[in-house]
C-alpha cells in the first residue's frame, strides 16, 4: 500500500480502487480531517480496520469492499458524523453489528454484505438511521431483525438473504413504505440457512412501492395474506420452500405488474384461483409441490407472455389448456389425475 498519504494535508478525495494494493490499511490517514471520500475498494488488503479512521469527522464515503480485512467492525467509525456511505462488504470481517452505527445519522447506504464472520441480531440501534435507503447484510451470519427496522422510513432497499435469521418477520416492516426491494430468502444447500418462522405479517401489504419481495427458503407458516394483493408494483414475489398452508388467494391476480410467481414447495391446497389469468405481464408462474387439487383454469391461457408455467407434483385434474400444455413436461406420477376428469374414479 503506498506510504505518505497520511502526510498530505488538505487532501479531499482518495480513489485508489480496483489495484493490487496488499498490506494493511495505514492508521495515519486518519489524520487527513479534511478527506470527503476514502476508496480503497477491490484491492487485496488484510489486517483490521483502523479505529484511527474515525476521526475522519468530514469523510461523507468510506468504500472498503472487495478486500480481504479482518477482525471487527471498529465502533469508532460511528464518530464519523458526516458519513453518507459505508461499504465494508466483501471482506472477511467477524464478530457482531455495532449498535454504534445507529449514531450515523447522515448514513444514506450501509452494505456489510459478505462477511461470513458477522454475528449476532442485527442492532435495534439501525433504526435510528432516519435518512437510510440501502441496507444490505447478505451472506453473513446474523441471527435477527429487530422491530426497530420498521422506524427507517426512507428505506429503499432491505436485503438480509443467506444468513441465519431465526424468528418471525416483525410486523413492524409494513411501515417501511418507501420500500422497492425486500430480500430474506436464502440459497437452497447453504450451511447456517435462514430459518425465519411464524406468518408472513399481514402489514407486508402496506409496500406499495414494492417491486421485488423474495422470502423463500425459509420455514414460514400459514396462510398467504390476501393484503399481498394490495402491493400493486410488485414485479417479483417467491415465497417458495416455506411451509406455507391454505389456497392461493384470489387477490393475488391483483398483482398486474408480476412478471415472475412463484408459490412452489410449500403446503398450498384448494384450486388455483382463474384471477391469475389477469397478470398479463407474467413470464414464469410456479405452483409445483403443493397439494393443488381441481382443474387448470382456463383463464391462463390468457396468459399471452408466460414462457414457463409448471404444476408439477400436485394433485390437479381435467384436461390441460392446450396453450399451457407446451410450457411444461406433464408426467403421470406428478399429477396422476391429470387428463382425466375431476370425478372420474381411479
Amino acid at each position: 500500500f503506498p506510504s505518505g498519504l497520511g502526510g498530505l494535508e488538505g487532501l479531499l478525495s482518495i480513489d485508489l480502487s480496483d489495484n493490487f494494493f496488499t498490506g494493511e490499511i495505514p492508521g495515519d490517514l486518519g489524520d487527513l480531517d479534511s478527506l470527503v471520500v476514502l476508496d480503497l475498494s477491490y484491492n487485496e488488503l488484510s489486517g483490521s480496520i483502523p479505529a484511527e479512521l474515525g476521526g475522519l469527522g468530514n469523510l461523507k464515503a468510506l468504500r472498503l469492499n472487495g478486500n480481504q480485512i479482518s477482525g471487527e467492525i471498529p465502533p469508532e467509525l460511528a464518530n464519523l458524523s458526516e458519513l453518507e456511505e459505508l461499504r465494508l462488504n466483501w471482506n472477511e470481517l467477524s464478530g457482531p453489528v455495532p449498535g454504534r452505527l445507529g449514531d450515523l445519522e447522515k448514513l444514506v447506504s450501509l452494505d456489510l454484505s459478505d462477511n461470513t464472520g458477522l454475528s449476532g441480531p442485527v442492532p435495534g440501534e439501525i433504526g435510528n438511521l432516519a435518512e437510510l435507503e440501502e441496507l444490505a447484510i447478505a451472506d453473513t451470519s446474523i441471527t435477527g431483525i429487530p422491530a426497530e427496522i420498521g422506524n427507517l422510513a426512507s428505506l429503499k432497499l432491505l436485503a438480509l438473504s443467506n444468513n441465519r435469521l431465526t424468528g418471525p418477520i416483525p410486523p413492524e416492516i409494513g411501515n417501511l413504505v418507501n420500500l422497492e426491494w425486500l430480500d430474506l430468502s436464502d440459497r437452497p444447500g447453504r450451511d447456517g440457512d435462514n430459518q425465519l418462522t411464524g406468518p408472513i405479517p399481514p402489514e407486508i401489504g402496506n409496500l406499495a412501492k414494492l417491486t421485488r419481495l423474495d422470502l423463500s427458503e425459509n420455514r414460514l407458516s400459514g396462510s398467504i395474506p390476501a393484503e399481498i394483493g394490495q402491493m400493486a408494483s410488485l414485479e417479483f414475489l417467491n415465497l417458495s420452500d416455506n411451509e406455507l398452508s391454505g389456497s392461493i388467494p384470489s387477490e393475488i391476480g391483483n398483482l398486474v405488474s408480476a412478471m415472475e410467481l412463484y408459490l412452489g414447495g410449500n403446503r398450498l391446497t384448494g384450486s388455483i384461483p382463474p384471477d391469475l389469468g389477469n397478470l398479463s405481464n407474467l413470464v414464469q408462474l410456479g405452483l409445483s409441490n403443493n397439494e393443488l387439487t381441481g382443474v387448470i383454469p382456463s383463464e391462463l391461457e390468457n396468459l399471452g407472455n408466460l414462457e414457463r408455467f409448471s404444476v408439477r407434483i400436485n394433485d390437479l385434474c381435467g384436461e390441460v389448456p392446450e396453450k399451457l400444455y407446451r410450457l411444461d413436461y406433464y408426467r403421470d406420477k406428478d399429477n396422476p389425475r391429470l387428463g382425466f376428469a375431476c370425478d372420474e374414479v381411479e
